[in-house]
């Protein structure tokens, strides 16, 4: 499996974390993200290691560190709050609202029946995830999530309680059934540096995602800004007084599923 980097300079790689690979080796084996990070080292001596955390389920833009300086610098700003997230998740129910900002905090539970997982507590840690909805259609609804904290499964507990339904298929906090993974997926990174430029990335909506309907409004404008700048070097190639119809660009009226399939390793 070719893992696709969404982002690469001298002290960063931001990959596409496929869904259902995890960060850490299951007891019971399996693949995981180690098995890949020789192959992400990409010249360098060192191995990358990741900043953060996604979910085994979750899909999307993962941070990695190619140095320990950097890795501490990023961390830093994870802690600091400095970095810009940008989720897209499928709530499995209608949401009545379009938009809103949930602040419930959150706090850990174990029992050997269950194992662990999040609830509301409210001597919990501060949690507060900011929501809108792109899309509802089939009883399901495509919500944009931008967490401004980070707590483990924030965005899967403030769907539940916040939103009224689970997201699709999520096996803790809702039914498990419709879909064959938590729907959930980092569609957006943005990591600002002092003294350089930021770190910004941008992971297509998967397949599974669009299978159901769903679009990212964000990979549209993405296809229409290449689309564009297409056309502005044909222009420049033909000479500037060509008018539109001279080009032989052959660009989609519309950017849909089908058109989307193509965009897996654009960049944000």
């Amino acid at each position: 499996m070719e893992i696709p980097i969404l982002f690469e300079d001298g002290e960063a790689l931001v990959i596409n974390k496929p869904a259902g690979l995890p960060l850490d080796r299951a007891r019971s084996g399996g693949a995981a993200l180690d098995d890949y990070l020789p192959t992400l080292k990409l010249g360098f001596a060192r191995e990358p290691v990741a900043v953060h955390r996604l979910d085994r389920d979750t899909s999307g833009c993962l941070l990695l560190a190619r140095n320990p300086k950097a890795l501490k610098r990023f961390a830093k700003a994870f802690e600091e709050r400095q970095v810009g997230k940008r989720y897209l998740g499928i709530v499995a129910g209608p949401v009545a609202e379009n938009s809103g900002t949930i602040d419930l905090a959150l706090t850990k539970i174990s029992s050997a029946e269950a194992g662990w997982r999040m609830i509301l507590a409210r001597k919990g840690k501060p949690s507060v995830t900011h929501w809108k909805v792109l899309d509802r259609r089939d009883g399901l609804t495509l919500v944009e999530f931008r967490p401004e904290t980070g707590r483990t499964h924030q965005i899967r507990v403030h769907a539940l309680h916040g939103l009224g339904a689970a997201l699709l298929g999520d096996p803790v906090y809702g039914t498990g059934e419709g879909t064959h993974r938590t729907m959930l997926h980092a569609a957006g990174l943005v990591v600002r540096r002092e003294g350089k430029p930021p770190i910004v990335a941008h992971a297509p909506l998967p397949a599974d995602f669009r299978a159901l309907g769903f679009v990212d409004p964000e990979d549209v404008a993405i296809a229409e800004a290449h689309a564009a700048e297409d056309a502005a070097a044909a222009r420049a190639v033909l000479g500037g007084d060509q008018p539109d119809d001279a080009l032989v660009l052959e660009v989609p009226d519309e950017t849909g599923p089908e058109q989307l399939d193509e965009m897996g390793d654009e960049r944000g």
